[in-house]
């Protein structure tokens, strides 16, 4: 007998084929059969009606801290995720000295918004250099396979000390030793080395990230010892100010490494060309044999803002700050008074020179309700101002009211990123690059503004059957894009495919009604931490390593995920 049989089921085997009906086998971790399956399976699984994928490998994640203590490492186990990849964007724990805990806890608070008192009282640092903090994840409960990569941050301050917090030039014995680091560790099990270098991170303390400013020499000689170990990824964000320096600093650092480098692309307001030059180079330089890749969203950076958020369209009116630190039944007490609605609605403004906060803020001809079923597609007339307009309002008036539906639980969504046009049209140019694949998710961050970490279910929901705005794109082509693509640009050969000797990482969903649910601020992080969840519809059944660890997205407490040491072999 087979260990499990999936029967019945339409199987879509990650690599862009046609769907085909047919059983799939698995014997231990292992798929044995894709096809007519004779023998029975000790557990059997009826899939008719239902599609049959691998599981998702979600490359860009910030679960570096909360890999510590939680195993399920929700919200992604939501959405039939079962690898995921940490350290991205310059940010992560390793390696640390102990006097330095604080502030690469500081760092991450800052950059990705995870609440600094959750991350004190969950993480027991139980390492110091990267490699002991592989053996710690080694050690750990798990539920996803873990893939790591090494940040530049950390490794900066490990090596410089406050002076590469402070941004200085490291000296030729210190970029060395960085190289050091760096090669050491993916030899021990990265995945690869990441950085930032964009002013949109910066630490708790508004103190811009500390390699922003590394020099190039700096990053060459990284890029080099990631090279010499003939493995390894490389990983980067950038504002691209400057874009010719800047985006020939990358692609030096994937020419002199021999290895891929991947490069965050996504559509802004204020500067709506540049991604299209960011994706021009990366063609460029593939046919230069330099393999340069876009990172992009499948839909919107969406800012979820409500009185429950980090942030709220009425954040920095001053008569709201009278309030902003009340407990949310209170606050909402006071909002639904007359009087203070009607001087709230009068406030005066405090201006900060900030202005992706104040776009975030203050753009309410792209802000709208967040409802079931969640669109993330909303059209323009649905917007507050073309709402108010259309009622003789002002946007701020129902906003107001907005805000304390749910009793002040409402959350509202601002397409930030990639929504120019009013819809999701430069992200389907984005995802039919032939050098892009999807990411950016950042799941395990941003955990009172964004809940991004449902791309995986997006992707293959919106775009494969539920667009009404525009083209769909064909579902073997979405599948492929989460499984085998994302699985093989981190050298995790053995995955993300359904064929004899790839790994049993399954995912068995109920296609048509595949959706994701409404997001909603929870507080279960330590410490009572607040974070956005987001739950999904659809996923019958998430198997990891030939065992079912997710029914309807809820763990069997099947334990059945490792740390990912380095690349994994395709099988022979």
């Amino acid at each position: 007998m087979h260990d499990m049989v999936i029967r019945g089921g339409k199987v879509y085997d990650g690599t862009g084929a046609d769907p085909v009906m047919a059983d799939v086998a698995i014997d231990g971790d292992r798929i044995a059969v894709v096809g007519v399956v004779e023998q029975r399976g000790r557990e059997e699984i009826d899939a008719t009606g239902k599609i049959v994928t691998p599981g998702f490998v979600d490359i860009h994640t910030h679960f570096d801290g909360q890999v510590t203590w939680d195993p399920l490492l929700a919200p992604s186990s939501y959405h039939g995720v079962t690898t995921i990849v940490t350290g991205n964007c310059g940010v992560g724990f390793a390696p640390c000295k102990p006097e330095q805990r604080n502030w690469l806890i500081g760092l991450m608070e800052g950059v990705e918004d995870i609440p600094g008192t959750a991350l004190h009282e969950g993480i027991q640092w139980d390492w110091e250099t990267f490699p002991e903090y592989l053996d710690v994840l080694e050690k750990k409960p798990l539920a996803l396979d873990v893939g790591t990569q090494i940040p530049h941050g950390a490794v900066r301050t490990y090596v410089m000390g406050q002076r590469g917090a402070e941004h200085a030039a490291a000296t030729a014995e210190e970029i060395s030793s960085m190289a050091e680091i760096v090669g050491t560790a993916i030899r021990s099990g990265a995945l690869g080395f990441s950085t930032s270098r964009t002013e949109k991170h910066k630490d708790s303390s508004g103190v811009l990230t500390p390699t922003i400013t590394a020099h190039e020499d700096e990053l060459l000689a990284i890029a080099r010892a990631v090279g010499a170990t003939g493995t390894g990824v490389l990983q980067g964000i950038s504002d691209f100010y400057n874009f010719d320096a800047e985006f020939e600093l990358f692609k030096n650092m994937a020419r002199e490494s021999g290895r891929p480098i991947s490069l965050t692309v996504e559509q802004q307001d204020a500067r709506p060309e540049w991604w299209t030059q960011l994706l021009d180079g990366v063609t460029a330089a593939q046919a230069e044999g330099i393999r340069m890749y876009g990172q992009v969203p499948p839909r919107a950076t969406g800012v979820l803002q409500g009185l429950t958020a980090t942030l709220n369209p009425f954040f920095l009116y001053e008569v709201y700050q009278e309030i902003a630190a009340l407990p949310l039944e209170e606050k909402v007490a006071v909002m639904r008074t007359p009087e203070f609605r009607t001087r709230l609605l009068n406030s005066n403004i405090i201006e900060f020179d900030q202005p992706l906060l104040n776009e975030i803020l203050y753009s309410h001809e792209k802000l709208f309700r967040l409802r079931e079923p969640v669109n993330y597609e909303p059209d323009p007339k649905d917007s507050f101002t073309q709402m108010a307009a259309a009622q003789g309002l002002t946007p701020q008036e129902l906003i107001y009211d907005a805000l304390l539906e749910k009793d002040g639980r409402a959350l509202l969504y601002l397409p930030l990123f990639n929504y120019e046009n009013g819809n999701l049209d430069h992200v389907k140019t984005m995802l039919d690059h032939p050098y892009t694949f999807s990411g950016l998710g950042d799941a395990g961050a941003h955990c009172g503004a964004l809940c991004d970490a449902s791309f995986p279910t997006s992707l293959i929901q919106h775009w494969g059957k539920d667009r009404t705005r525009g083209p769909k794109i064909p579902l073997q082509k979405l599948i492929k894009m989460q499984t085998s693509e994302t699985a093989q640009q981190l050298g995790l050969m053995d995955r993300g495919v359904l064929k004899p000797g790839y790994k049993a990482d399954i995912n068995i969903i109920d296609y048509e009604a595949l959706r994701p649910c409404e997001p909603e601020v929870v507080y279960d992080l330590p410490a009572n931490g607040r974070r956005l969840m987001q739950k999904a519809v659809g996923y019958e059944a998430t198997l990891i390593a030939g065992k079912v660890a997710f029914r309807h997205g809820e763990s069997t407490g099947q334990l059945n995920g490792k740390l990912l040491r380095g690349s994994q072999p395709a099988p022979v």
